[in-house]
């Protein structure tokens, strides 16, 4: 194993040193250039595709540097001002001890990123997601120290809290990461951060300075007008089965009325409407990894599904649940146990345009994301509130920063007490006006920034040309 390692390793260097010796006779790095880098799905990455977007809006020309996997926004794709670069993601063979297996995929993430940066134009500055930062934050700032770009660092969380989750706190690996984060962390010129919290935290812990930019939905987060529900509906009856008007709803002259589970069109006029019998429509987007917990909802959904079935009022659900990740087969298995006769629920992967439409499209929206520090915010209920849609979120320590209990939302913090709201909210749904209908009102009336004007304000200026660093020599 060791000698796969050293032997890789070597095929990466006599190229790296060559281009090294091309990056001296090439021109330093001029602030209209940017580089955004992602040791991950840049597809998967939305905040980071924001700060591209913002940058190339404003004229720098980006480079968007990660693996490939997901397509990121269509306006991403199709602007001018930036360059995607992908890197293949490497597979590590499972040989020998675990600890052996995780040092090889550092030492070659660390040769293939360096590679990646140096073959790139000379940026004036590099944005690093954190996590992940290991060994993302070294190498980056290598690279900067090489070209005289400033290195700037956008903290979502800390990526050893991420890794104890498997492996427990006092893992040595764990450990080790937390090290490497903290100290590596501090050769950074400036620092982002997704709430006051943690930049609270970095400044107490890590003697880091950082700004907090929190997350805000992109201008695509909105409502949805009724006709483009129903496109999107038709588009998704095709694969998933809740999304199919029921036989009985299906009784009108063919070529008439186009149905789906929640609309109909009038097809002679285009007139789309609600339908008065559709069932109650949740949403939830998770990356299936160990710091949500979907046993709250399915739970849950259970003690709805008994209530309903004892003659509560209450509309049947469909729950659809988004996104990829290392637990999602697990959790597709649990859900194929659930023998329910009033709820159905679907896990789709939508493209980038869909999902927006989707959220706006819903009823409610839950959150199961538990913080792995505390620390960050879930984006999804950035973006649920972008479209106004009211949220379920279960309670951690710094989530009042973003969800107001009983103001645009409710938290819970456990099943039983999810259940309940669940229940609440949806008592007699669609006729009554409760709070759901509140909720939504004031989602609508507080204005809240959006991602481009928050952006302009806190980040912008960390990127003008007076701020830039000099080269470092």
């Amino acid at each position: 194993m060791a000698v796969l390692v050293i032997a890789t390793a070597g095929l990466f260097l006599l190229p790296l040193l060559l281009l090294l010796w091309q990056r001296r006779l090439r021109p330093s790095g001029t602030q209209s250039r940017v580089a955004v880098v992602v040791l991950g799905d840049l597809g998967r990455s939305p905040r980071m595709q924001y700060h591209a977007l913002s940058l190339a809006l404003r004229g720098r020309r980006v480079t968007l540097v990660g693996y490939p996997g997901t397509h990121p926004h269509g306006d991403i794709i199709r602007n001018g001002n930036i360059e995607i670069v992908h890197m293949t993601e490497l597979k590590v063979w499972q040989v020998g001890p675990k600890v052996f297996q995780y040092l090889a995929k550092v030492i070659l993430q660390s040769l293939q990123l360096l590679y990646t940066m140096l073959s790139i134009n000379k940026p004036g500055h590099v944005l690093l997601q954190n996590p992940p930062g290991l060994p993302s934050i070294a190498v980056t700032w290598l690279v900067c120290l090489l070209q005289g770009s400033k290195f700037i660092i956008d903290w979502h969380n800390y990526g050893y809290t991420i890794m104890s989750l498997t492996h427990g706190k006092r893992h040595p690996i764990v450990r080790i990461a937390k090290w490497y984060e903290e100290f590596f962390g501090r050769f950074s010129d400036d620092n982002i951060c997704v709430t006051n919290a943690m930049k609270e935290d970095l400044g107490k812990n890590c003697n880091i300075r950082a700004i907090t930019l929190y997350d805000k939905p992109a201008s695509f987060f909105k409502e949805t007008p009724l006709s483009d529900q129903h496109h999107l509906f038709m588009k998704l009856v095709k694969d998933y089965a809740p999304f199919r008007a029921l036989p009985a709803a299906e009784s009108n002259l063919p070529g008439e009325v186009e149905k789906s589970a929640f609309t109909q069109l009038d097809v002679r006029s285009g007139n789309v409407m609600l339908q008065k019998d559709r069932p109650a429509l949740l949403v939830s987007s998770t990356s299936w990894t160990e710091d949500e917990d979907f046993s709250i909802l399915l739970e849950a959904l259970e003690d709805y599904e008994n209530a309903l079935n004892g003659g509560t009022k209450l509309p049947p659900l469909v729950c659809v649940i988004t996104g990829k990740g290392p637990l999602k087969e697990y959790y597709n298995k649990l859900i194929e146990k659930l023998k329910f006769k009033h709820i159905q629920i679907c896990t789709p992967w939508l493209e980038a345009e869909d999902y927006p439409v989707l959220l706006g499209s819903a009823d409610l929206g839950i959150c199961l994301h538990k913080s792995s520090s505390g620390l960050d915010l879930p984006m999804k209920v950035v973006d649920m509130f972008g479209c106004c849609l009211p949220v379920c979120a279960v309670h951690f320590q710094c989530l009042h920063e973003l969800v107001k209990h009983e103001v645009n939302g409710l938290v819970f913090k456990d099943s039983s007490e999810l259940a309940e709201q669940l229940k609440m909210l949806f008592w007699e749904f669609p006729a009554v006006e409760g709070k759901l209908s509140l909720f939504r009102r004031n989602l609508r009336s507080a204005r809240q920034l959006r991602w481009d004007e928050s952006w302009e304000q806190a980040v912008l200026p960390l990127f003008s040309s007076s701020s830039a660093k000099q080269h470092r020599s």
